[in-house]
């Protein structure tokens, strides 16, 4: 038998060029041990069926158990898997980098779990290997997950090429897994995060308002049924805004916030964001104020058509057509008209969800 080679890293600044070499030798099809937060781990390529074939030999780890992909980037989420549902994102919003581990449907069929480590040294050799990266614990099947290295190199010496010693794992538990492919949603592992704070996440609604420049309608849309949900005692559902325009960092006009502080609602520390890829992903429920807006989002996000509706459209208010114009530069009196209109449909939203 082979010795492994070992590198010892230090954890804050690791040798660039050893984690290069790790890379490589993941995408040549070899096997590599690496430290996560939360164990020490084997990273190989997923899609190369000999180094899978090696990678079960050298854990003695049961054929018909699948490996996780481990990714480095929160972005790389959509290309994983299909059908994913909102709660994924929501998830990886709040704990990723972390201990988190997802079950999705897979592309091709069956199921995948998905991971973002919260560990440099792994990050970095995922994105250098450029390859689809499992990696599951580096332990022969049925012991300890290995939370030093030396446990890690233990049984593993000789079956792998090469071992990057970063000191010991930051948690020291494995990470956490829910299977997001059906629901009721479960969590079938409890690591590192508790079951009831992911389940609370994954279950927890998301409504996003998003008009021209967040900074009137959907600011008004987001503080009345943040308002409303919470004189109902309702912490199941959370509200955002958003705008198309790209600016950011400004607050609520002065008119908004006049017309929302005479109703008790203090918007101060509003500030605008433009709409993106990722609030759409996560959002449960867009509410837009014009047919404009709803265009502008498909061309740009189509795969939240069955999300996206008119506020007016959703609530089932009447008259004067769907579209809610923009007040801005407009008079006082079609200002407080479009807040009457905005206040009547959030108070049926309210109700609805």
């Amino acid at each position: 038998m082979s010795t492994t080679r070992i590198v010892h890293l230090d954890p804050k600044k690791p040798d660039d060029k050893q984690l290069l070499a790790a890379a490589d030798i993941i995408r040549d099809g070899g096997l590599v041990i690496v430290p996560t937060e939360t164990v020490y781990g084997v990273a190989a390529d997923g899609s190369n069926a000999e180094t899978i074939r090696r990678l079960i030999e050298a854990k003695k780890r049961p054929k018909d158990k699948r490996f996780s992909l481990h990714i480095d980037e929160k972005e790389k989420l959509s290309g994983m898997a299909r059908d994913i549902p909102t709660a994924a994102f929501k998830l990886a919003d709040r704990f990723w980098p972390g201990p988190l581990t997802m079950i999705l449907k897979g592309r091709q069929g069956a199921t995948v779990g998905v991971r973002m480590p919260d560990n440099d040294i792994a990050r970095r050799v995922i994105h250098l290997s450029d390859v689809p990266v499992v990696c599951p614990s580096a332990n022969i099947s049925g012991k300890p997950a290995p939370k030093t290295f030396q446990d890690a190199i233990r049984d593993l010496d000789g079956s792998v090429d090469l071992a990057l010693d970063a000191g010991p794992t930051s948690l020291g538990s494995e990470s956490t897994v829910i299977d997001l492919t059906a629901q009721p949603f479960t969590v079938v592992r409890e690591g590192a995060i508790a079951r009831n704070e992911v389940l609370t996440v994954a279950r927890k609604k998301i409504v996003l308002f998003v008009c021209m420049g967040n900074s009137c309608r959907s600011v008004m849309a987001e503080a009345l049924l943040r308002d409303a949900l919470g004189k109902k005692g309702r912490i199941d559902v959370e509200v955002l805004s958003a705008g198309i325009l790209q600016s950011e960092g400004m607050g609520a006009s002065i008119a908004t916030a006049e017309l929302l502080r005479r109703d008790g609602i203090d918007v101060s520390g509003h500030r605008s964001r433009h709409v993106t890829p990722g609030l759409l992903n996560k959002a449960d429920l867009v509410l837009v104020m014009e047919r404009a807006h709803e265009q502008h989002i498909l061309e740009t996000a189509p795969w939240v058509k069955n999300r996206l509706f008119l506020l007016k459209e959703f609530a089932k208010v009447e008259g004067n057509g769907l579209d809610i114009p923009d007040p801005i530069g407009r008079s006082e009196e079609f200002y407080n008209q479009t807040y009457a209109v905005v206040k009547n449909a959030v108070a049926r939203v309210a109700e609805l969800i």
